[in-house]
């Protein structure tokens, strides 16, 4: 398997992505979404199988573009899971923002040693969350 990495969605569509992202989440965002959030986000790093021709994982940062930065998501497709794919992800955003004063994320606390690896603190913090919209705003 050849994987590769991008940083742009230019020119991808609804069949540029593998099945499987947001598994687990009982309403999970169609892929017209999540190449919504994509294009909306400050810095996106795509992981894409080379062979297949598909994004198979992405991690994305929303910044102000002079201090603060903040991840939302990191997501491999389940097929793709336990390859390093992830960590190269993390890697790859965190050097993207190396010069911003604060890079925050928020997870559940399974996998805050997995965040620890890759030189971030653990910390507590507040969220709000509206299931109800869970799929994303509709156009």
């Amino acid at each position: 398997m050849s994987i590769t990495y991008i940083e742009s969605i230019e020119g991808l569509k609804e069949s540029s992505f593998a099945e499987g992202f947001f598994d687990g989440w009982p309403n999970p965002p169609s892929v017209t979404t999540l190449i919504r959030i994509l294009g909306n986000s400050s810095h996106i790093v795509l992981a894409v199988d080379e062979n297949k021709g598909l994004i198979v994982g992405y991690i994305n940062a929303l910044a102000d573009g002079v201090l603060t930065a903040y991840i939302p998501l990191l997501e491999v497709v389940p097929d793709y899971k336990a390859q390093g794919i992830g960590d190269s992800l993390v890697r790859r955003m965190l050097e993207r923002l190396k010069d911003y004063y604060m890079i925050d994320l928020l997870c559940d606390p399974e996998l805050q040693g997995y965040y620890e690896r890759h030189g971030m603190i653990r910390t507590s913090g507040m969220l709000k969350r509206n299931y109800a919209m869970q799929a994303g705003i509709p156009w």
